[in-house]
């Protein structure tokens, strides 16, 4: 096994300019293009790049005429949608910085980053999250200007900026450097207090411009387009964000994930990003449905050529009896999944969690190839990904280009290259802690570099489990196995300092009725009784034991217990990008922990 291992980059480091000259670039040499499309209706309406650079210069000045100066921070809570990517080159026009925040994000929350970041302003939406800032408005006095899109604050703004001269907002634009910082993005805060990580300009030019030049496949093929539906407050969508304006991808937004189906259908992607959660439900939701039409063997056979037809490409290729059972089940199965993903689908991106290799090759086998990768809000999103021309399922690629990873002595995952943050805002004592004196920044994450040079994350530092016994155990490995179950909602796994590794577990809501329906039992059956149901129980059962396989008998789960309700961002258990906040859980769950252990 290699313990550091670079990918030299395919573009440099910028010495000059800002995001901003991206879409002067675009509406430079092409200035018809078509780059963003906005739902109206059932249908599509389009914006080119001179269009999209005339609104993003006009709002900015209605920044500027609102008193608005150079280097403030201006927050931005709402939906993924396309005003949300309009304002954020607005306030980097203007000269400022973003400060997004999560529309799902509670009072409390809102308050911190608004007060902590300095913002002076606020975009946001009036569904849910004006109504949220109204609860701390009282008590976040700098912010003296607050826009709702619903208001038409985009018209109401571009109309008072209207006599703010050519010249005085290219001033404002020529101000920010590639040192500026451009966004504070606020971690999700998983324990403590969320911290804000100063991005910079040089930090997203770099990490886009390599991005897009390692995976030219996916934003350089003929009419790649994508469909954005993750949040753009999470540094994973707003890095694709920048790098499908870097590279005049045809973009669109979903503001509700509750329409993502027939949005696909119509828009018709190339590619997606997505969160491992997103996968595992349309695996999921496509095994039930074919179970409740009584094709589930076919659905099951499918899946498992699909399988082996995928890591036959990885040995040589598929042999004529294996093409001809693929070619099959491509009319029968796969490409009604496809169909489902808009129909032109050819690639995604994932990550946030660990996707696993059975996922990742079933999909490859149907067609659709999930590039997985690997970062943080501290290094502009990804630091690995596997790229079309390397790929290596189960793993989260190797360092892009550009990006170098080292495995410290302890086996934590070292990072260092152009995209590692500035440090974290107002927390000098944080920031020394993370980035070393050379460069290198410490993840906290567990990992392993193969003598290719692809990563694998196999935990967390501060996420081991020692056993009474003294064995270390990591359990994300085993979470990750059990999730893939379709009755799994979600899982965690407990055991420091008890005699063996004990499990929690959650049913998955949406399917839980297709399966009491199969089984003749009540969609409404409540949780409460089925824990003692025989059936029920052998099936989360057998989805331990598939998860035990992959471990060793010391660090098997030897007993779990069924919680009556899933973890949910709502209820506090899960942030918004989908990790689990295992403090909140062992605390709630006290008394569920002591049981397995009674």
């Amino acid at each position: 096994m290699l313990t550091e291992f670079t990918v030299e980059a395919m573009v440099p480091a910028p010495t000059t300019g800002n995001l901003t000259d991206h879409i002067l670039a675009n509406a430079k040499s092409d200035p018809s293009k078509v780059v963003f499309a906005i739902p109206r209706g059932d249908a599509w309406v389009g914006v080119t790049t001179t269009e999209f650079l005339t609104q993003v210069q006009g709002v900015a000045k209605g920044l500027i005429a609102n008193g608005v100066k150079a280097g403030e921070r201006i927050g931005v809570m709402s939906r993924t949608k396309y005003e949300w990517t309009l304002v954020d080159y607005a306030i980097w026009y203007a000269g400022c910085i973003s400060a997004p925040i999560y529309e799902t994000s509670s009072a409390e929350q809102v308050q911190w980053i608004l007060n902590d970041s300095g913002s002076v302003a606020l975009f946001c939406e009036r569904h849910a999250n004006k109504a949220i800032f109204d609860e701390v408005a009282v008590d976040t006095p700098d912010v003296t200007r607050v826009w709702v899109f619903d208001d038409n604050c985009i018209d109401t703004l571009i109309a008072q900026g209207a006599d703010i001269s050519d010249e005085e907002l290219e001033a404002r634009r020529i101000y920010l450097t590639p040192d500026s910082v451009a966004t504070i993005i606020y971690t999700s805060g998983t324990t403590g207090r969320p911290k804000g990580c100063m991005l910079t300009h040089r930090n997203f030019m770099f990490e886009v411009d390599n991005i897009v030049e390692g995976l030219g496949s996916v934003f350089k093929g003929d009419n790649s387009s994508t469909l954005l539906f993750l949040p753009i407050a999470h540094v994973f969508g707003r890095a694709i964000q920048l790098g499908c304006v870097r590279s005049q991808v045809r973009m669109g937004h979903a503001a509700d994930v509750k329409d993502l189906l027939p949005l696909l259908g119509s828009f018709q992607p190339t590619f997606v990003l997505s969160v491992p959660r997103v996968f595992e439900k349309i695996f999921n939701s496509s095994q039930q449905k074919a179970i409740a039409g009584g094709k589930g063997n076919i659905f099951n056979s499918a899946a498992n050529v699909a399988i082996e037809y995928s890591e036959a490409l990885d040995d040589g290729g598929a042999g004529l009896v294996l093409k001809l059972k693929h070619g099959l089940f491509d009319k029968l199965v796969y490409s009604k999944i496809r169909t489902a993903m808009g129909g032109k689908i050819e690639w995604a991106v994932s990550g946030g969690a660990p996707l696993g290799s059975r996922l990742g090759h079933f999909f490859r086998g149907i067609g659709v190839t999930i590039l997985e990768g690997y970062g943080l809000t501290e290094t502009s999103a990804a630091s690995t990904v596997n790229r079309p021309d390397a790929i290596s399922i189960g793993s989260v690629g190797q360092p892009f280009p550009g990006a170098s990873v080292r495995i410290a002595a302890d086996g934590e995952v070292m990072l260092k290259g152009d995209h590692i943050f500035a440090g974290y805002w107002n927390n000098p004592t944080a920031t020394a802690e993370a980035i070393e004196p050379d460069g290198w920044f410490h993840t906290g994450d567990i990992g392993e570099i193969d003598d290719r040079g692809f990563i694998r994350i196999t935990g967390r530092k501060k996420e081991l489990i020692v056993t009474a016994a003294g064995k270390n155990v990591a359990p994300a490995v085993l979470e990750d196995r059990l999730r893939a179950h379709f009755l799994v909602g979600q899982c965690m796994v407990v055991g420091d300092a008890q005699p063996f590794i004990g499990a929690l577990i959650t049913l998955d809501p949406e399917a839980l009725p297709v399966w009491l329906a199969q089984q003749n039992m009540s969609e409404t059956t409540p949780i409460s009784e089925l824990v003692t149901n025989e059936i029920l129980m052998g099936e989360i059962q057998g989805a331990v034991d598939n998860a035990n396989k992959a471990v060793s008998h010391a660090e098997a789960i030897k007993k779990f217990t069924i919680l009556e309700s899933d973890w949910t961002e709502e209820g506090g258990q899960m942030t918004p990008s989908l990790k689990l906040k295992r403090n909140v859980v062992l605390k709630e769950h006290e008394a569920d922990i002591a049981s397995i252990y009674s």
